[in-house]
This record gives C-alpha cells, sequence and structure tokens, in this order.
C-alpha cells in the first residue's frame, strides 16, 4: 500500500480513468437517462474497453460517483484550510461558498452536469442511491475537520450532528436548484440556497 502522502504516478492515472468515465456517464444520463445508457456507451464515450469500466464500477449508476464526490472532496478541503478558531457557522459557509460558486464557464458547466444527474436520479432508484451513498460517505469524512474547527469543548455527539446538518444542507440546496431553471450564480444559485441552509442552522452550531 503506497504510504507517501502524495498519489503515484499510477494512482493519479487511475483517477483521472474514473473521472473520464464519470464525465462520460454524466453526459450520457443527461441526455438519454439511465435506462437509456448502457455501461458498453459510456465505456465507448469515455475511451476505455468495457472490461476496463467493470474494472472501477460494478454498474453503469455507480460510474458518476466519482464525480459526485469530487464536489464533496473539494468543499472538505476548503474547509480543512480554515484557520483554528474560525467561528464554525462562518468556517462552513466560506468553505460551502467557494466550492459551489461558478466564477467561470468550467464552473457553470459543472454544476449543470450535478443538476442533470440529480434530475436523472429523480427516476432512477440505483442513481439516487449512489447520491445518498456519496453523502453519507462525506458527513463521515467531515467528522474529523468539525471537530478539529469545532475545539475541544465540542461534545462528540454535537460534532457529528454539525457534520451532518451541513451535509444534508448542501445536499438539500443542490437538489432544489437542480429541480429549477435558476442560474448557476445568483440569489437562487446552489451556494446561495446552502448559505441560507446553513444559516438557518447556525444556531445550533454556534459556540
Amino acid at each position: 500500500m503506497n504510504t507517501d502522502a502524495s498519489p503515484s504516478l499510477t494512482e493519479r492515472r487511475k483517477a483521472a480513468t474514473q473521472l473520464d468515465i464519470a464525465l462520460a456517464a454524466a453526459e450520457l444520463f443527461a441526455t438519454r437517462g439511465p435506462d437509456g445508457t448502457t455501461a458498453e456507451e459510456i465505456a465507448g464515450r469515455a475511451g476505455v474497453a468495457l472490461r476496463t469500466f467493470y474494472r472501477y464500477f460494478r454498474s453503469k449508476q455507480d460510474a458518476v460517483s466519482p464525480l459526485l464526490a469530487s464536489g464533496a472532496d473539494r468543499w472538505r478541503s476548503l474547509l480543512e484550510e480554515t484557520e483554528p478558531g474560525t467561528p464554525l457557522p462562518r468556517a462552513l459557509e466560506t468553505a460551502v461558498e467557494r466550492a459551489l460558486a461558478a466564477p467561470d464557464e468550467e464552473g457553470v458547466q459543472g454544476l449543470l452536469r450535478i443538476r442533470g444527474l440529480l434530475r436523472a436520479a429523480a427516476d432512477d432508484p440505483a442513481l439516487r442511491a449512489v447520491w445518498y451513498r456519496v453523502n453519507q460517505e462525506s458527513e463521515e469524512r467531515l467528522v474529523p475537520v468539525i471537530a478539529r474547527l469545532a475545539g475541544e469543548d465540542r461534545e462528540p455527539l454535537e460534532v457529528r450532528l454539525v457534520a451532518a446538518a451541513a451535509t444534508d444542507a448542501i445536499r438539500i440546496a443542490l437538489e432544489t436548484w437542480a429541480a429549477t431553471e435558476a442560474a448557476a450564480e445568483g440569489p437562487d444559485s446552489p451556494a446561495a440556497l446552502a448559505v441560507r441552509c446553513l444559516r438557518r442552522l447556525a444556531g445550533t452550531m454556534a459556540a
């Protein structure tokens, strides 16, 4: 097992291939729906063999998990960069605003991919299960980050509640936005909705 903090070249190539497959799956799901898409078509769009697809993913729905997880990884990474002593509600808001921002065309397209996937998931239980699993995994990984920011005086139960509430706030904001035609920026954007959700919870997060 690689114990180096930096991923090896092999690991980076593997991650890049998985992301290529995830992007291909997201594009096909958004236009055809999961029912109208096969694993073979996803592999072809990504430029890999079908056996390579199944080396990394158990099902066609599972193929989008790296794409969904990348957003959670980004916001958790931003939260980890927060200076200790920063009030927790402020730290959460700042990280989510940055993570869900769409300052350029690439950022807009990234959010639109998520919108397409969430709309497809509404009618596909397997795809919806992947979305919920990614959120659950994100919540679990968020716990030690929240614990560090909250300080030693916070009870473990409260830390877990904050991690769960923050994760669900972002999930609900994205799902709410995906069901509308709102822009990726502005008062009804994912970032704005997530901040609104977090502020509703601020009373329970305050020191």
